[in-house]
């Protein structure tokens, strides 16, 4: 018997589709069935056009399924994944999560593990207040917030960020590194969640 791992997340240029992937990668390996799946894209496509980076970005990852409220139904578990905004969550994630309030009233979230993944311009550009802005989404929805902490090398190795993966998207692509902490942090997720449904782990 395994668990559902969610992977929900935004992004523009593709850092957080590539944390996204990685975070779902380490839920696999961890056993979990997971749903990789981006929200829907809210700007109009002059601004999407008005940045060569973003528009390729959106064409190439026009086959990744968009999420829908049946995706936290059937999860166990959820990473949610943004790049900050004004250190904040994205309008497009905002959106989805605006969404929401009848799985809440049902108490859906209840008890499933959470973590939330982000990347910013550079180190200091919101990341920390980002992450803690998607966790409190998850208090509100009465989930367990299970962040990476000092729990791993790979979180050193990746920045040392304890609330859950960053990256610095001016510096490029997300380093293998980074990557790992992603990985780790999916595995984790995936882990904790089938401790709390009483599933043997390693």
């Amino acid at each position: 018997m395994s668990v559902n791992v969610a992977v929900i997340y935004y992004s523009s240029t593709g850092s957080v589709h590539q944390l996204a992937q990685a975070v779902a990668e380490g839920a696999e390996k961890a056993g979990a069935q997971v749903r990789l799946r981006r929200v829907t894209e809210l700007a109009p496509d002059a601004a999407i056009d008005g940045n060569p980076a973003w528009r390729a970005h959106v064409d190439a990852t026009a086959g990744v399924e968009v999420a829908t409220l049946d995706d936290l139904e059937w999860a166990d578990a959820y990473a949610l994944g943004s790049p900050t905004r004004y250190g904040n969550v994205a309008a497009q994630l905002k959106q989805y999560i605006d969404t929401t309030g009848g799985l809440w009233q049902r108490g859906v979230f209840w008890d499933k593990p959470a973590t939330a993944f982000t990347s910013a311009h550079n180190v200091h550009g919101g990341n920390e207040s980002t992450l803690l802005a998607l966790y409190n989404t998850f208090h509100h929805w009465g989930s367990v917030i299970v962040s990476p902490g000092f729990t791993d090398g790979a979180v050193y190795a990746a920045g040392g960020n304890p609330y859950g993966t960053s990256h610095a998207g001016g510096n490029g692509a997300p380093e293998e590194n980074v990557l790992e902490a992603a990985r780790y942090q999916g595995r984790r997720l995936a882990t904790i969640a089938k401790r709390l449904k009483g599933l043997a782990t390693d």
